[in-house]
């Protein structure tokens, strides 16, 4: 189960136990990314239904603030990352790894981040407005899927997380997950599953502006899918 701990601490906030881990563990933490998808949407579904005996756009904002909260804006710092990278890709390609490794956050990243949040918050309000639909708790595991396809088929851009990742990511376990997520979107919203057309696209276009994957790469890949499916649940509810 170690594995399925670091893949908790790695993605979340939550107060778990510093546990022995080598770099093989690391690696097949990627196989809990969606498992650790369900903990942050069971978290973001409670908000929401919090907020909803008031009204819902606090309820949206709570949603946020947990959905925020419990992942450490990790994933949003990725995106913020990556669009920096592709503004300095876009005049030099050799800038891309000076980029993603500056702390500091550019105006690309600074526009990224704010549209991301404010997306969110529209498309939570929207599939909020009678109830909080099921399908929610499935949006951050169907986000937390693409990384193992990410992991798979693009090369890593430099030594680290992802290509540990890399090594502990199999078709086997993407594909236990897609069934089992296949099952729940088919109980509670199918549409969630044209999301996943997403997953070979972000894949293509990581690889012609950016060069590979990285964990930047994977969270703000992980940001654009769960904003995808807010907005399906938005459009469908």
């Amino acid at each position: 189960m170690r594995p399925c701990l670091l893949a908790l601490q790695f993605l979340t906030r939550l107060p778990l136990p510093v546990i022995p881990a080598d770099e093989a563990d690391f690696g097949r933490a990627i196989r809990w990314f969606p498992a650790a998808g369900l903990i942050v949407g069971s978290a973001v579904a409670a908000a929401a239904w919090l907020g909803l005996h008031r009204d819902p756009w606090l309820a949206a904002l709570l949603a946020l603030a947990a959905w925020i909260a419990i992942t450490g804006a990790l994933h949003l710092d990725g995106l913020g990352d990556i669009a920096d990278a592709a503004g300095a890709a876009h005049q030099d390609r050799t800038r891309v790894s000076a980029v993603l490794a500056d702390p500091h956050i550019g105006s690309f990243g600074v526009v990224a981040i704010a549209l991301q949040v404010a997306a969110k918050l529209v498309l939570l309000h929207l599939a909020l407005t009678m109830s909080v639909p099921p399908a929610l708790l499935l949006v951050p595991v169907l986000a937390r899927l693409g990384p193992i396809a990410w992991a798979i088929t693009l090369p890593p851009l430099h030594a680290g997380m992802g290509t540990l990742f890399r090594a502990g990511a199999s078709g086997w376990v993407f594909a236990l997950w897609l069934g089992g997520l296949a099952v729940g979107a088919v109980l509670t919203n199918p549409a969630l599953l044209l999301v996943l057309g997403l997953v070979p696209l972000w894949a293509w276009w990581l690889r012609a502006r950016i060069g590979g994957i990285s964990g930047d790469g994977h969270g703000a890949g992980i940001e654009l899918l769960e904003t995808a499916g807010l907005l399906v649940l938005a459009v469908t509810g």
